[in-house]
This record gives structure tokens, C-alpha cells and sequence, in this order.
């Protein structure tokens, strides 16, 4: 019978102890995730991410030192977490396409949690483990939000939590550091836990345990500094927004088979505003958001598109951003938001820079139509350039469409060129009734607080919302109804700390991370071995 020695001298291990200990540490681990999961929007229970890593971090460092755990192991226990959390997270990924999609991108993001178990292995060989398995999940959500095909940042920590005291850190590191505090929190609430279960050792965990206290300090010291209302500061001054929500015919990717109806859905609904103005039940808007493909008819080509929305505009007597597909003359499309005022027509726009793999164009299309249906389904999409500033009527918006608002680096060039407030256009009725609207919801909330900037949504079916700067959602629609919100919008002129940072912050996250690892690396191969 084979037997397994621990960490401790003179602990030995049948198989069968070893594989029900394999097990359970197996199950702790997709708990974890799953607890990093309830975390995130539409519940508030912010609380539970750093539960879920402080659950994960016991699992990478048997349980504070008791047994050893190869690395092996932690790949496996952080891609099981990681199954934990993306499974339930991304089902809306494959609400019209089945569930290979969801499930093959779901597996593909718990690799990157499965290094993070390696890399948290090696972190737990320092004396300061909770720091550096912190810093650890800093580097591999970086890593995840970069490669391959662009990255994909959906589910970073820092997005559950916009009802999260540490939502203040977001204004001095943006997303990177609040991810940062948020798993800072749990693995040092592993430190306290293996602390308190252990008679020996308390002076070696009192420091890593203290550090963990320094992301909440310095977030509450934050809070007065951060803009909790609408007031202008200095040169600053308020204009009137109207975000559309003009709702689609039908869900589902061929939401937009009636493409007119959709267009003529947000034309309505802006008379409708323009309505309310002349009755003065709406205040007038100095400017009016349209969603992401709210016309998808390219109204630069098309007669019929442009004077509707040329109506539109000059009934409500203001310049709309119309949301649209534009078509190149090569035959591929951009992503398009234009800001057309009136007679004037089109003037400037927004093309969307970062566009979404496997849904607007898709990477080697001949070899994955091999397993798809709906591989030829996506779109033909190319990337625009500039920096996502659209001047309008003496307003500079700081524009985001839809999957852009989950890059740190669009809306840090827009603030940075001079947007005073952002919009972030999108489009959801692709993925039905699922959360994640109100994820995407979270992320524009974070943002609003990185950047210090009232944020507007404009979404076809829903959610739409008005953010304030403090990350405060002051209105919101509901889903597959037609709607309008209208609010007073500060045009900010300020920068964030964040703003300012850019990529900074996370840059030195990062090598901390590699300087805190190569230092665990070498401090566990000095140890004598047991």
C-alpha cells in the first residue's frame, strides 16, 4: 500500500486518504469559485469574492502549512475554481448558440486560474504569502485581460463590486488595484484564519494579516474625496443628457433581421421625447444617446436612415449619438457611433477600436466553422483608430461601446484627450434575459468611479442607466421596454489619480508580483526539507 508524507514529520497517507483529501480540496476549490461568482451583479453580495479567494488561498497553502502541495495540484485546484466561477458566470455567451461556446470559453478563462494556482503554490513557500498571492492574481488577471485575441477582462474582481467599500481604490489605481484589494482582503483573511488555528507561528502571520488592512484604510479615507453629486467645480458646467432605449422586435442574434423596425423603434421614441419637451414634462436635452446598433442601417449610404434621424434631431433639438453599422468599401463594417445634429448631418465619430472576437469577427473562420453552425454568423468587423473622444455641440463624450467599456485602456484615452462625461452605448438583446446586462451595468459603475465621470448607458432592450461619478446608479430602465432616461450631467474637467496612472498601476502590480514570486521561488529552495 503507497503512502504520502505530509508537511508535518511523521505524518504518512494512505492512497485513499490521499485521494479523499485530493477530493475535498477539489471541492473547497470550485466553492471558492462559485463564492467569487455570488459576488457578482445583479446580487450585491460583494462580501463573497473575498470569501472565495481567503477559501481557494487556504486550499494553495495546505491549509497554512500543514501538508505540502505540488504544483501539479494547484493548477488543478485553481482550474477547478476556476469551473466554479466562469460556468455560471457566462451562460449568456450561449443562450442562442448552445453550449459549446460558453462552456469552451469557460474552460479557457480557468486556465489562467490554474496558473494562478501555481503561481499561489510558490507564493505560499514566503513568509508574506498573502501579499504575494495577491499580487499574483494581479498578474494572471492581466494576463487573462491580454491574451489571446485581445483578452477577455470579464469577470476581474473589481467588477462585482460597485456596492464594495473598496470601491474608492478604483479612483487612485483603477480596476487592477481594486482587484488588487479585493483579493489582498482574501488571502489575508486566510492568514487570519491558519493564525487563529494555530498555537505556534502567531508573530510570523501578524504582518501579512496587518497589510491586508491597508486596501480597506486607505479606501474609507478616500470616500470624501470622491464626487457624490452633480456639482460643478470651477470652470465646470451641466448640460442635460437623454440616453434611448428604443427596445428590439425580437431577442436573439437575429434580433436585427428587421432592421428598419429597430431604427424606427429609437426614432419614435425620441419624438416622443421631443414631445414631452414642448409639453414641458421633459427638460430639454442638450444631447440625446443612442444604443449600439440602434440603426444599422449605414445612414451615410442609406437616404432613408439619415433623414429619419435627421427628424429625429432636429425635433428634439439636439444632436443625437447614433449607434450604427457602417459599411467600408471593402465590405467590412465598423462599429460605428456618430454624432449627428440636425440639418449639419453627421460630424464627428466613434469607431469601435476594440472589437469582440468570435461575435464580430471571427479568427480562423475556415477551422472553426468546422464546429459550429454559427460560425459564419459573425460579423466581418475591423477596428477603427482614434481616441474616443466625440465633440459635439460644445460636449466632448468619452465614448465605450459595449465590450470596450471591459478594456482599462479605452475609456483612459478618451478621459485623458478631454471627455467631460462617457457613454457607453451597447446592444444586449443577443443575450435574452441573463445577467449579464447587469454585469456589463457593473463594470460602467467602476469606471464612473475610476475616472471620476458621470457615465451613460444606452442600451436597445436594456438595462439603460445614469451613473454617478461616485459609481451611484441615479436612474435605470428596466429590460425589453421602451424608455428614456433624462438627467443633468457635469461635464468634468478633472482627472482621477487613475486617469493619470493609465496602465501604471497595474504595471507595478505586476512586477511586484514577479519580484514577490522569484523571492518566494528562491526562499523555498533554501529550505531544509522535512
Amino acid at each position: 500500500m503507497s503512502s504520502d508524507k505530509g508537511s508535518l514529520p511523521g505524518t504518512v497517507f494512505t492512497r485513499g486518504e490521499r485521494l479523499r483529501r485530493t477530493a475535498v480540496s477539489t471541492l473547497l476549490s470550485v466553492a471558492g469559485g462559485a463564492l467569487i461568482f455570488g459576488s457578482f451583479p445583479p446580487r450585491t453580495l460583494w462580501f463573497l469574492a473575498p470569501l472565495g479567494i481567503a477559501l481557494l488561498a487556504l486550499v494553495l497553502t495546505g491549509f497554512g502549512g500543514r501538508r505540502s502541495v505540488p504544483l501539479k495540484a494547484g493548477f488543478g485546484y485553481g482550474f477547478a475554481a476556476g469551473l466554479g466561477f466562469f460556468v455560471p458566470l457566462l451562460p449568456w455567451i450561449g443562450v442562442y448558440v448552445g453550449p459549446m461556446p460558453w462552456l469552451a470559453l469557460a474552460a479557457a478563462e480557468s486556465v489562467f486560474v490554474g496558473l494562478f494556482g501555481v503561481l499561489g503554490v510558490l507564493a505560499a513557500r514566503s513568509s508574506w504569502w498573502p501579499l504575494a498571492m495577491a499580487l499574483a492574481w494581479s498578474l494572471t488577471e492581466w494576463l487573462r485581460s491580454s491574451v489571446p485575441f485581445g483578452g477577455f477582462p470579464w469577470g476581474r474582481l473589481a467588477f462585482g463590486q460597485p456596492e464594495g467599500w473598496l470601491l474608492p481604490l478604483a479612483s487612485i489605481g483603477g480596476a487592477p488595484l481594486l482587484s488588487f484589494g479585493v483579493a489582498l482582503t482574501g488571502t489575508g483573511t486566510a492568514a487570519l484564519l491558519v493564525t487563529v488555528g494555530r498555537r505556534d507561528g502567531m508573530r510570523s502571520y501578524l504582518g501579512p494579516v496587518a497589510a491586508t488592512t491597508v486596501a480597506s484604510i486607505v479606501a474609507l479615507a478616500l470616500l470624501p474625496t470622491l464626487h457624490t453629486d452633480d456639482t460643478p467645480e470651477g470652470n465646470e458646467r451641466t448640460v442635460t443628457v437623454a440616453a434611448v432605449q428604443g427596445s428590439v422586435p425580437r431577442l436573439g442574434l437575429d434580433f436585427n433581421a428587421q432592421r428598419r423596425a429597430v431604427l424606427d423603434n429609437h426614432v419614435r421614441e425620441t419624438m416622443a421625447l421631443a414631445a414631452d419637451v414642448e409639453a414641458g414634462r421633459q427638460p430639454a436635452p442638450d444631447l440625446v444617446v443612442w444604443p449600439e446598433n440602434a440603426s444599422d442601417i449605414d445612414p451615410l449610404r442609406n437616404s432613408d436612415a439619415a433623414t429619419l434621424i435627421t427628424q429625429a434631431s432636429v425635433a428634439v433639438g439636439a444632436p443625437i449619438l447614433v449607434g450604427t453599422v457602417l459599411v467600408n468599401a471593402d465590405g467590412t463594417n465598423t462599429n460605428s457611433v456618430i454624432a449627428w445634429n440636425g440639418t449639419n448631418g453627421p460630424g464627428e465619430r466613434h469607431d469601435k477600436k476594440i472589437i469582440q472576437p468570435f461575435g464580430e469577427y471571427l479568427p480562423f473562420r475556415s477551422f472553426f466553422r468546422l464546429f459550429s453552425e454559427y460560425a459564419d454568423r459573425a460579423g466581418y468587423f475591423v477596428p477603427g483608430t482614434g481616441n474616443g473622444v466625440v465633440r459635439t455641440a460644445g460636449i466632448a463624450a468619452g465614448i465605450a461601446t459595449c465590450y470596450e467599456v471591459a478594456f482599462d485602456r479605452a475609456l483612459e484615452e478618451s478621459v485623458r484627450a478631454g471627455a467631460e462625461f462617457i457613454a457607453i452605448p451597447t446592444n444586449n438583446a443577443t443575450f435574452g434575459d441573463t445577467e449579464m446586462t447587469y454585469q456589463q451595468l457593473a463594470m460602467s459603475r467602476v469606471r464612473a468611479v475610476e475616472h471620476g465621470r458621470t457615465v451613460v448607458v444606452a442600451a436597445t432592450s436594456g438595462v439603460s442607466a445614469i451613473v454617478s461619478p461616485s459609481g451611484d446608479v441615479l436612474q435605470q430602465t428596466p429590460l425589453f421596454t421602451a424608455d428614456v432616461l433624462v438627467s443633468r450631467v457635469v461635464l468634468r474637467q478633472s482627472q482621477t489619480v487613475a486617469t493619470r496612472l493609465g496602465s501604471g498601476s497595474e504595471l507595478v502590480l505586476c512586477l511586484a508580483a514577479v519580484v514577490a514570486l522569484g523571492a518566494a521561488l528562491v526562499t523555498g529552495r533554501r529550505r531544509p526539507s522535512s
